[in-house]
């Protein structure tokens, strides 16, 4: 009698004690849960390890695309799911991965996100996301990228299918937070686009946060969410223009992040 398929659930930690118990909660229908953490200096692994978690440190923090390899290595599942730690599976996800395990198709899942921002779901915006998360854990030869990472796989491209639940993403619960997050997506996406040569300055960066915004918060419906959804559309914006001045102003220091693998 064949098997069923199994699933792995991997998540990236850094010092995410506030959040990381809802984030495994609400993957526990999962037969593996692996966390790779990067340093945490609060009780994140604490919290994980006693939630069932494979815990599994690498301070050594080489990028995104290098993590998510890690992963991969201590994967068992024949189906693998990367869930963020701000993130949390609502149940009408679950119902769709057990289908999707239950079918054996060889074929990868995209998510998109319900934002929740400053303590309220921007479930008014448009969604955002189309981030692939789910594949079949043989499939994937290894994560290339510092930031924005991407799969990539063995043989063929497989058909690409979306959930149709959106990801809760709780990416801007503060605004001291958000300030932090700033300052490490400014460095991750400068050391990007030192990779792939591009050039910065403050118009540039200027073009590109007034573009962001114009999508996020009129096109994309934020200002229908009030004032957190100015401040979610706004602190993306400000990535944006500050990625771009920091690859100008910084030069040396980005273009070495970027030669990172």
């Amino acid at each position: 009698m064949q098997s069923t398929p199994k699933l792995t659930i991997g998540i990236l930690t850094l010092n995410e004690e506030k959040r990381i118990a809802s984030c495994i909660a609400s993957a526990q229908f999962a037969d593996q849960i692996v966390v790779v953490d990067s340093g945490s200096q609060d009780k994140t692994c604490e919290i994980a390890s006693a939630l069932g978690a494979e815990v599994f440190h690498y301070p050594d923090w080489q990028g995104f695309g290098v993590q998510r390899n890690r992963i991969l290595q201590h994967a068992k599942g024949d189906y693998i799911f990367f869930l963020d730690a701000d993130e949390e599976m609502p149940a009408g996800m679950q119902e769709e991965i057990e289908a999707v395990i239950k079918s054996g198709k060889d074929e990868i899942w995209e998510v998109q996100w319900n934002q929740v921002a400053f303590g309220r779901p921007l479930s008014l915006m448009k969604s955002t996301g189309g981030i692939q998360r789910m594949f079949k854990r043989q499939s994937i030869r290894e994560f290339s990228g510092v930031v924005h990472e991407k799969a990539e796989l063995n043989g063929p491209q497989r058909p690409v299918k979306r959930f149709r639940t959106r990801l809760l993403h709780f990416s801007r619960e503060s605004v001291y937070g958000s300030l932090n997050k700033l300052s490490q997506y400014v460095q991750l996406g400068a050391a990007k686009r030192a990779q792939a040569g591009k050039i910065g300055g403050v118009l540039r960066g200027m073009a590109s946060g007034f573009a962001i915004f114009l999508r996020l918060y009129i096109f994309r419906r934020g200002f229908l969410c009030g004032a957190e959804g100015f401040l979610f559309c706004f602190f993306i914006a400000l990535e944006c223009f500050f990625r771009y001045v920091a690859l100008k102003y910084d030069a040396n220091e980005f273009s070495k992040l970027a030669k990172r693998r």
